[in-house]
Formats: C-alpha cells, structure tokens, sequence
C-alpha cells in the first residue's frame, strides 16, 4: 500500500471573522506545494473557538461548506477542519471531511468542553466514523475527545491514522503532549494532532504543538509557537511491521460507554 502523505496547516485565526479565516486558508493551502493527499485544518478553523453560534453558525449549504468542497475539488486533495453548523434547531461543533469528488462526510465532537460551557450551546454527537483514503482507515477526533481513551479505542485495529483536531490553548499544552503519543502507544496507529497558535477572544494563548506520531509513540514532528505547514508521510509498511512485531492489539480489552 502506498505511503499517506498527510498536510498540517497550524496558524493563528481570525477571531469570530468567517471570511477573513477562508481567505486565510485559501491562502495556505494554495502554497502548499508538497504532493498531499489530506490537508488537516484547526478545530473551528472559521471562527476560533467560540460559543457565540447562534450569531456565527451556518447550515451545511452555507458558504463556509461550499468553500471546503470546492477547495477540495480545485486541490485534488481530501481537507477535513471543524466549523460551527446549525442543523435542526441544534448547534454543532462539526468536523467536516470533503473529498474532490464532492463526498462530504461530518463527525459531530462527542465529549464537549465544560470548563467554556460547550456543552450548553452544542448538542454532542454519539457516533464517530472512519474515513478510507487510498486504503488508509483513518478516525477523525475533536480536541477534548483526546482526553477519552474509550471513545478513541482502536478495537482489532479498525482504523490506521487518529486524527485529532483542536484549539488547544498553552496552560494545558503539557496535556496534549503527553496525551497524543499515549493515544499513538494504546492503539498502535499513527496520531497526527493539529492545533492553532496564537490568542484567541478570551485572551487565551494556543502554543500550537501540532504533532505526527508514529505508532510506537515516537514523535516524528511537532512545532511550537510558530505558524506551521508542514506534510508528512505515513508509511504503511511501518504500521503494519510494528503490529506485527508488537501484537498487543490482541490482548486489548474493549470499552464500555453508556
């Protein structure tokens, strides 16, 4: 199986300003110039991380998700990022996964954020999902979720590449850290975190720390402080050689959750 070349755009965001955040991105992913097959956006990329929904929130024909499809589209590049969409009355922190041929696939954040009353302005999802790219299974996640080991448990390794997306801010980024590489060790995958830089409205500062670990926990790269877009390579050789050679996958126990 071909290795999965994987981008990482870690920037600062425009607080509460859609547009001027899509024209950021715009920018960014027109200069990549690696070869990618996946480009990975913040948690919120159109916003910052906000409560403010139902002033900023868009429906799923909005311009914000016309924007991912078409960027897609014209890269040839599956991108996945999180926005705020409204959708039957409810809000929703919303990880949306496009691909060129105009598939969109969404996965709604399941464990919400108290200590900013997430989770008394957006409904939880309940279910998560696995995204197949050039025969890669990869699990997208959101921010908090990384703190959730049942909720991210690879059982008989499902998936091959966890995906955690965030706006992380520094006072924790020991945490995220920590946490990333512990989720790579407990279910034998690839972890790519990618998280923003820079102060968002609440005066909170986001140190970035956007990582790709591989699945023995190693560190392949991580930047801190600075904006960042950088494309990785996973190599599927190695993941499997490391299953192999290493088959704890076998002797896992399964998670219960209500």
């Amino acid at each position: 199986m071909q290795d999965l070349k994987v981008t990482l755009i870690q920037t600062s965001l425009f607080w509460e300003n859609i547009e001027s955040n899509l024209s950021l991105f715009d920018k960014e992913i027109n200069g990549i110039r690696d070869e990618t097959d996946l480009i990975v956006l913040p948690e919120m990329f159109t916003t910052g991380f906000s409560m403010n929904a139902e002033k900023l929130a868009q429906d799923m024909g909005g311009t914000s998700v016309k924007w991912l499809r078409e960027k897609s589209r014209s890269r040839q590049t599956d991108i996945t990022g999180s926005m705020i969409i409204r959708e039957n009355g409810k809000y929703f922190n919303r990880l949306l996964w496009a691909k060129p041929d105009g598939t969109l696939s969404h996965y709604d954040k399941r464990h919400l954020f108290r200590l900013t009353g997430e989770e008394k302005v957006y409904s939880a999802g309940d279910k998560n999902i696995t995204v197949e790219l050039k025969g890669w299974r990869i699990r997208p996640f959101i921010c908090y979720d990384l703190r959730f080991p049942c909720w991210t448990r690879n059982i008989n390794n499902s998936y091959d590449v966890a995906i955690f997306i965030a706006n992380w801010p520094e006072k924790r980024s020991y945490h995220w850290k920590i946490l990333l590489p512990a989720r790579a060790i407990e279910n034998q995958c690839y972890v790519i975190g990618v998280n923003r830089v820079g102060e968002d409205g609440n005066g909170y500062y986001h140190s970035g720390d956007s990582s790709v670990i591989d699945p023995a926990g190693n560190i392949i790269f991580r930047k801190q402080d600075e904006e960042s877009v950088y494309t990785a390579s996973l190599s599927y050789p190695v993941l499997q050689e490391y299953r192999k050679s290493f088959p704890a996958w076998m002797d896992a126990d399964g998670c219960r959750l209500k």
